[in-house]
């Protein structure tokens, strides 16, 4: 939350955000975008919802004070409203509060809090609502949730006193040093399934398969170019840390073949690397995933032997095309590397 005062302190400007599910963006939005339009001309406040294809979306509120809480109250009532509805629909006899949910900087949520929660009990029995703040931040951010609910009054007077406490937060650390700029929560797009097939990322949209230009191809292009490999230790994974979001799936097994009336592929060969004892953990990964993973975006047959007693290395045989093979190895290169360097080896 950012305020402006002016002279007097009379007119302070706020900027609230909140975070809501599609479903719920969808109510505020409306058809043709009529009740966020009409929900923007009767508070007199800016309400901006975040683009993007996500579960969650952030819905910014931004104005003088009271223009806020009119625009809290439209949007409390709205969801009142389609509890109402969706009760309607079902056999449902006692009716669920109305709950909204802010995001607020952790270094603001102490004063929320209070000492021994005294302010956040306080505000819980002055209005009626349910207040809770999480306990831990929100991903990649220094922020948290401050889930609200109750009665859409309720909500409205419990939003008015936490920005009471918000503004009087803001007055206090008025020149004095910053605790550090805070890193507001964006949400992440769901993750889709994504494999490889003929050197091209895809990702499954219910049965077709839709070329996917981003990291992961760049990934592939990269393993291309990095054959034969370099010693361990001497590489550097392309995304470090980086997740890949993989899912097995028939469609995933079928894009494996070369499509019919395509050149017929390359025909496989095999390679054998081996790797330390102490290093296979690491590309199995807990129940076979990493391995699994490794197998399924490279499309390679891996298999790893057993270990043999008095020897402190596994042998791991990879078939495959050149470039199946090229991208197991990098893909594996790249585990190890992150590993060692995980443990400070390097």
């Amino acid at each position: 939350m950012e305020s402006k005062v002016s002279e007097g302190g009379l007119n302070v400007t706020l900027t609230i955000r909140l975070l809501m599910h599609g479903k719920e963006v969808g109510s505020i939005i409306g058809k043709k975008g009529e009740t966020v339009k009409k929900m923007r001309e009767e508070s007199g406040a800016r309400i901006n919802i975040s683009e993007g294809n996500c579960p969650e979306r952030i819905v910014t509120i931004t104005g003088p004070t009271d223009a806020i809480f009119k625009a809290f109250a439209m949007i409390a009532y709205k969801f009142e409203e389609d509890i109402i509805n969706s009760m309607s629909n079902s056999t449902a006899t006692s009716k669920p509060p109305v709950t909204l949910r802010l995001v607020v900087p952790a270094s603001q949520c102490g004063s929320l809090i209070g000492k021994g929660g005294s302010k956040i009990k306080e505000i819980r029995e002055s209005t009626g609502a349910q207040v809770q703040v999480a306990g831990d931040m929100l991903p990649n951010s220094t922020e948290r949730a401050v889930t609200i609910s109750g009665t859409p009054d309720a909500i409205i007077q419990c939003v008015k006193q936490i920005c009471v406490v918000m503004l009087e937060v803001q007055s206090v650390t008025v020149g004095s040093p910053p605790k550090g700029a805070t890193i507001p929560y964006r949400p992440k797009p769901a993750s889709t399934p994504v494999i490889f097939a003929g050197g091209q990322a895809y990702t499954i949209q219910g049965q077709y398969a839709i070329p996917h230009p981003d990291q992961l191809t760049k990934l592939h292009q990269l393993a291309m170019q990095q054959t034969p490999f370099p010693p361990l230790g001497q590489t550097t994974p392309a995304f470090p840390g980086e997740k890949l979001p993989l899912h097995s799936s028939e469609e995933a097994q079928n894009l494996m073949g070369q499509s019919p009336g395509l050149d017929a592929s390359p025909p496989a060969s095999t390679h054998e690397l081996t790797i330390p004892n102490d290093l296979i953990g690491c590309i199995i990964g807990r129940q076979g995933t990493k391995i699994n993973e490794i197998r399924q975006m490279s499309g390679a047959q891996i298999k790893i032997a057993n270990a043999t007693e008095g020897s402190s290395e596994r042998q791991i045989t990879i078939t495959g095309t050149p470039a199946n093979i090229s991208l197991a190895q990098y893909l594996i290169n790249a585990r190890l590397t992150s590993e060692v360097t995980g443990m400070g080896a390097l």
